[in-house]
């Protein structure tokens, strides 16, 4: 019997709840919550979803309920079947089965610092973590085994040790297996070290250069020679560390979204410190809007699993139900978590650092070549071509009304963006702001060297426009000689939007229709936009070069002493131009708007 869901949504409560949706062999399709089950369930099947949710909703044999108490009750609930179900069409958050750990025991009167890879934390001494992954753990042992001489053998042989091993000799380990070190000492470095790993290495800093005097006053020149070593040491690991001159605690979570792909990288940060960054490829089969996405990203990554829940959770869009979800992790880390995507100051920073891991995994991961390799193909079929094509060429035009026009060519063969074979063209002698005329002046000059043989020609010309810019490539084609060489065209949609591009093949009258999830569409669009990015950094330089005429002379608030420290803070004129504004600010007598002011006038 075909499951009927007129007659099924008569009988559904209003109340908040959790719902499964079950194929014909009882399997569950998929785990949803709602504030109230019949408006929520009632959407299903109307007639505006998308082709995908569609092919869901027909293979439904029946529907399960489980009422809440409260939505937050539901959220909760539906986690935790979706990591037991793992139903298909659910967005799953591939996690690992273990977590890196450092570990610390207490079993032990000379504990060594550990790394582990456990589920869930034992009582059998300190968990320090869970770490964003293997390698943020080894650097941070690495560290504290420099600064701290703790040691990293085994318990079995640290028992059978009759003499220093390697490490002391290195001065990476103080021989606590022969009693080169008291238990007390030890101790005393062990703590310091885990100190530094919660982010409390200005304490350590402090209480060391405490102990520093007070073996100098003693006149034990070597001890206060060791702890001097010992703070230098850790300065420039705080240097390394700090992401900002601001304190917090918080973890970040960035989506990015292409045609064909999608990439969300979490970074966490504690006390001020950047431990790392993890980074997750989820499918999203019934394509949910970036928000509703994200928000399940973040609801998997910490309900009922073992991350800590910081203070504070950013987000690169905002949120579906933030407040919702705010509840619930505040009531799993029973403390006030806030869930925000405004951020200001230091936190917008951090927010941006995701932001652009999310955009490099993503570029990584469509630029693999077993997926190029398939668009590749993909296109050949598309444009009806008897063989796979080679070289893909495409051309953008950027400009600031007319100011520093340059003209980008971006090059992909089958193993992706062929770098080396990108091109900027600065235009010249044209109008400001006709585009037609620059487009062809660079397609002229690249296209001349086609003819003379001195570059390879593209099996496929891409031109990033209208069909203006297609007639006139064209017609620079056929005055080369050049005809033989692929001509496609991609104009903006009406509404602007990826997948609703108008493609042309050759001329305006041969419009090409690709679905929006052809891989060969999603090809044309990566090739298009790194055109478009590469137009505009090239523009960018351009520009900024033409308008920097500032130097550290000619900058108000700068004088001969300011200017001195600036040049000795970062070795030369080079160095400042590279410097941050949080860098500059860091400079012995620069203020943060003083820091403001300069790099506005090196960067424009």
């Amino acid at each position: 019997m075909s499951f009927n869901p007129k007659q099924f949504l008569t009988t559904v409560s209003a109340s908040p709840g959790v719902y499964r949706m079950l194929d014909e062999s009882g399997n569950t399709l998929y785990v949803g919550k709602a504030k109230r089950l019949n408006a929520r369930l009632a959407s299903y099947f109307r007639g505006n979803l998308n082709a995908k949710t569609q092919a869901m909703v027909s293979r439904i044999a029946d529907i399960q309920l489980t009422v809440t108490r409260s939505e937050t009750e539901a959220l909760l609930l539906e986690q935790t079947l979706i990591k037991e179900l793992r139903p298909p069409y659910n967005i799953l958050l591939r996690d690992d089965k273990s977590y890196p750990f450092i570990f610390v025991s207490d079993r032990h009167p000379y504990p060594a610092l550990e790394y582990k890879r456990v589920r869930q934390r034992r009582n059998d001494g300190r968990y320090l973590g869970p770490y964003p992954s293997s390698g943020a753990v080894r650097e941070s042992l690495a560290l504290m085994q420099k600064i701290f001489r703790i040691r990293n053998c085994e318990d079995s042989v640290f028992a059978h040790r009759s003499r220093p091993c390697l490490q002391y000799q290195i001065e990476r380990c103080s021989a606590p297996c022969v009693a080169y070190i008291s238990e007390p000492e030890y101790r005393r470095d062990v703590e310091h070290a885990v100190m530094c790993l919660e982010g409390k290495s200005e304490h350590v800093t402090q209480a060391l250069t405490d102990a520093m005097e007070a073996a100098s006053q003693a006149l034990d020149f070597e001890e206060a020679a060791r702890l001097r070593d010992q703070i230098q040491q850790l300065r420039q690991l705080q240097q390394r560390q700090f992401v900002d001159n601001e304190r917090g605690e918080a973890d970040i979570f960035a989506l990015a979204q292409r045609p064909g792909g999608l990439s969300v990288s979490i970074l966490s940060v504690r006390d001020g410190r950047m431990l790392g960054a993890r980074h997750h490829t989820p499918k999203n089969d019934l394509d949910f809007a970036p928000s509703t996405l994200l928000t399940e990203v973040v609801s998997q990554y910490y309900l009922g699993q073992p991350h800590e829940v910081p203070a504070e959770v950013i987000t690169s869009i905002a949120l579906d139900d933030s407040e919702l979800l705010a509840d619930a992790l505040s009531q799993q880390a029973g403390k006030r978590v806030r869930v925000t995507h405004q951020v200001r100051g230091h936190r917008a920073q951090w927010q941006q650092l995701a932001i652009t891991n999310a955009e490099q995994q993503l570029a990584s991961k469509l630029a693999s070549h077993q997926q190029m390799s398939a668009r590749f193909e993909a296109l050949q079929q598309a444009l009806g071509l008897a063989q796979m094509p080679e070289r893909l060429e495409c051309f953008d035009i950027s400009h600031s009304h007319g100011e520093a026009t340059v003209a980008s060519c971006v090059v992909f063969d089958q193993n992706g963006p062929r770098k080396s074979d990108y091109r900027h063209f600065k235009i010249e002698g044209v109008a400001a702001g006709d585009d037609y005329a620059a487009m062809e002046q660079a397609l002229t000059r690249r296209l001349k060297r086609v003819k003379s043989g001195e570059t390879t020609p593209p099996d496929i010309l891409i031109v990033d426009g209208g069909k203006g810019q297609l007639n006139m490539a064209r017609d620079v084609l056929e005055r080369l000689g050049l005809e033989t060489i692929t001509l496609l065209g991609v104009a903006k949609g009406t509404t602007r939007k990826a997948g609703l591009e108008t493609l042309f093949l050759s001329t305006p009258e041969q419009p090409l229709a690709l679905d929006s999830t052809s891989p060969a569409l999603h090809l044309i669009q990566h090739i298009r936009d790194e055109s478009h990015r590469f137009a505009i950094a090239g523009h960018r330089a351009q520009r900024d070069k033409a308008r920097r005429t500032s130097t550290l002379q000619e900058i108000e608030g700068i004088g001969p002493k300011r200017r001195r420290e600036l040049l000795r803070f970062f070795g030369g004129l080079q160095g400042v131009q590279k410097a941050s504004r949080s860098e500059l600010a860091r400079v012995p007598g620069i203020s943060e708007a003083l820091a403001n002011t300069i790099y506005q006038a090196l960067h424009g």
